[in-house]
């Protein structure tokens, strides 16, 4: 249990925002375990789209999508520990969400990478305001404000990939779990860890199937743990209710495989099981839930209710 700070520091970016998780961009920050901080971010559009722009085009330019606020050094942690993100709020720094349909991008339309004969969906933006009871859908809908952070994550140890991609190190995760009042667990892969995040949404459906979520710029308040030695392949979530562990890969079904075996080891190592029994259990009692099926890689959770396993 950590005791409540009396001060919160604050970090944020100046200058250019970086658009790939890597370990080759300047520090803007170094914290210590156990220091709360809170991280302001720009939406996934660096705040450009406003009702005054014309296009998506006029103002964005694919693959710069999703700026990072970091990376953020944490002193003392290593390749081969787990970074822990305690998220404890999460607030947006404008009155309004954006969201719309970017051309050749979402689930249900002709994308570069899923290429058909039609033409794209008509591009469209919505503004909506923000409200004490959720976000202004139109005049009879208010969708509840239900935030979490899009892109989490850190520094693969060499690779420099565009913050639209998901992966093993996090990244464009696009799952609702990365809330407030959760953990996110993600491996240490250089020194510092070199952390990154932003994109963050009001809220989102499964699978971000427009391909863009209620999108807010925000203020983050989290904490840094490391736990030192431990050495995970892929992200983990721990709620009050479940275990869960991201996968992200194409085609859909490997993104789901990879979250289910991470789980099942993470079962085995942790709580009991034999991996064959954690295999039996976990097709009875296993939950499962999209987080994006528009981005470069898809991403799936595993879920273990944790009332099975304390």
């Amino acid at each position: 249990m950590t005791t409540e700070p009396t001060t919160v520091r604050e970090i944020r970016r100046t200058g250019p925002y970086p658009y790939t998780y890597g370990p080759h961009h300047p520090p803007i920050a170094t914290v210590e375990p156990g220091e709360r901080v809170a991280i302001y971010t720009l939406d996934a559009f660096e705040n450009k789209m406003t009702p005054e722009v014309g296009s998506f085009a006029d103002v964005c330019t694919y693959p710069y999508l999703n700026p990072q606020t970091g990376p953020i050094i944490v002193n003392g942690a290593e390749p081969g520990d787990t970074l822990v993100v305690h998220i404890h709020e999460i607030e947006p720094t404008r009155d309004h969400a954006v969201t719309g349909t970017v051309p050749y991008f979402g689930g249900l339309t002709s994308t570069n990478g899923d290429p058909t004969l039609q033409p794209p969906l008509e591009e469209q933006w919505l503004f909506l305001p923000l409200e004490a009871g959720g976000i202004r859908f139109d005049e009879k809908r208010v969708i509840p404000y239900e935030p979490f952070m899009g892109t989490m994550g850190v520094a693969p140890v060499i690779e420099a990939v565009n913050a639209l991609t998901p992966d093993y190190y996090g990244g464009n995760m696009d799952c609702v779990e990365t809330r407030p009042g959760n953990e996110v667990w993600l491996p240490v892969l250089v020194e510092g860890a070199m952390f990154f995040t932003g994109d963050a949404h009001a809220s989102q459906g499964d699978g971000e199937l427009t391909g863009v979520a209620l999108e807010i710029p925000a203020r983050v308040t989290i904490e840094f743990e490391l736990k030192k030695g431990l050495e995970i392949k892929w992200p983990r979530i721990v709620s009050d209710e479940y275990i869960m562990v991201a996968g992200s890969a194409r085609p859909l079904d490997a993104a789901a495989r990879i979250a289910w075996v991470e789980l099942i080891d993470w079962m085995v190592s942790d709580y009991g099981f034999d991996r064959m029994k954690a295999y039996h259990f976990i097709g009875q009692v296993g939950q499962m839930r999209l987080g994006n099926m528009v981005d470069p890689k898809y991403t799936m959770v595993a879920k273990c209710p944790r009332k099975y396993l304390d």
